[in-house]
């Protein structure tokens, strides 16, 4: 069936036009219900639902969001017993996670700053991916992982979850005023986040807006500084600056501090890190955290590629990564780094910094295997 995300509601005492609030979690659904080939109706009968209830569902016109704490967890139950993978499952938690984020940013009235969700925890790949999805339209890893859905779908089909341009200029708006109301230093995850979040903002100014933000952000601690430069090449990269990126790998990753606070930041972000940070202080601890490394090192070798903007950081938190989890190789290398080392060596559009930590990582996996 297919989504009606881009209609919106009006709601009463005069407030704006606003989108369906479970799009992200509707969509997601969606995907779980087709994986299990199951049509509305056949899925609404195993759930003792209405077959309207799982359409509302799916569009976000009831929004899952809404569903009883205790109720979703039934659900989600079913949806294990049916053969719903725990991938999914967990996609779809963090797509709940996403629609009230989505929800919270498109609300008439903007929280304080020490209200914000936007602020109230360190976000990881998983949620951010997801809640991008409707801004960007590309899909998050989970999606690009997932086989074709076995029934073939009926009528013209959202290849994503949709908001209305309306609803992703006011989203990118509330944004740019959430980072400039977080100047003070107690502040500074809830506008280092707003400004990630800003980066994926393609109208014209925004760029600008967002390199002017980034450098008023300077002049805190070393940590804060470092997420700023770091912020500044990452939306840098994603608007097609390659050089920028370049630069901080060459200025900023270099001494053990900032070399440790890589690391942290990556096994975080991918999700191996073990707790949930609440700020960015773990970063700057001056050593890696208690992680092991596994799933870092399968994140960063998937995405070695020559033509990739992250290419060089990608290439150096590799490099960094093995230097200080040598027991990663222990066992031998993954075979796919074998391959994807010699598609990168044999690439000329690899700069020769990077070509050097290619050969040293090359090199130690002879040392391992010697």
């Amino acid at each position: 069936m297919p989504t009606t995300t881009g209609t919106t509601r009006t709601t009463g005492q005069g407030k704006r036009n606003r989108p369906r609030s479970g799009v992200v979690s509707g969509y997601v659904f969606r995907l779980i219900r087709e994986r299990l080939d199951l049509t509305q109706e056949g899925l609404a009968e195993r759930f003792g639902v209405a077959a309207d209830t799982v359409a509302g569902w799916e569009s976000g016109r009831r929004p899952l969001t809404a569903v009883p704490a205790g109720q979703m967890l039934v659900h989600r139950h079913r949806l294990l017993r049916l053969g719903t993978t725990p991938a999914l499952l967990l996609a779809l938690e963090r797509a709940m996670e996403a629609d009230v984020l989505l929800a919270s940013a498109l609300e008439d009235q903007a929280p304080t700053p020490e209200a914000d969700p936007f602020g109230a925890w360190v976000m990881q790949r998983d949620l951010v991916e997801v809640l991008a999805w409707p801004l960007s339209s590309q899909p998050p890893e989970f999606v690009r992982a997932l086989p074709p859905a076995p029934r073939s779908r009926r009528g013209p089909v959202a290849a994503g979850p949709e908001l209305p341009a309306t609803a992703r200029a006011q989203f990118f708006d509330r944004m740019r005023s959430t980072a400039e109301r977080a100047r003070t230093p107690d502040h500074f995850l809830l506008r280092r986040q707003a400004l990630y979040l800003s980066g994926y903002d393609r109208r014209e100014d925004a760029a600008e807006w967002l390199a002017h933000q980034q450098q008023a952000t300077r002049g805190g601690s070393w940590l804060t500084d470092w997420l700023t430069a770091r912020s500044v090449a990452s939306v840098a990269t994603r608007h097609g600056d390659r050089e920028r990126l370049e630069h901080f790998v060459r200025s900023h990753v270099g001494d053990d501090q900032a070399e440790a606070a890589n690391l942290n930041y990556w096994a975080y972000w991918v999700g191996e890190a073990p707790t949930i940070e609440a700020t960015d202080h773990f970063m700057g601890a001056g050593r890696p955290g208690a992680w092991g490394g596994s799933k870092l090192l399968d994140h960063l070798i998937t995405r070695l590629a020559p033509h990739h903007g992250y290419a060089d950081l990608y290439v150096h938190t590799l490099w960094a990564l093995l230097a200080a989890r040598p027991g990663l190789l222990r066992t031998g290398a993954p075979p796919h780094l074998r391959d994807r080392l010699e598609v990168m060596l044999d690439s000329r559009e690899v700069s020769a910094p990077a070509r050097r930590e290619l050969d040293s990582i090359r090199y130690a996996i002879r040392l391992a295997e010697a």
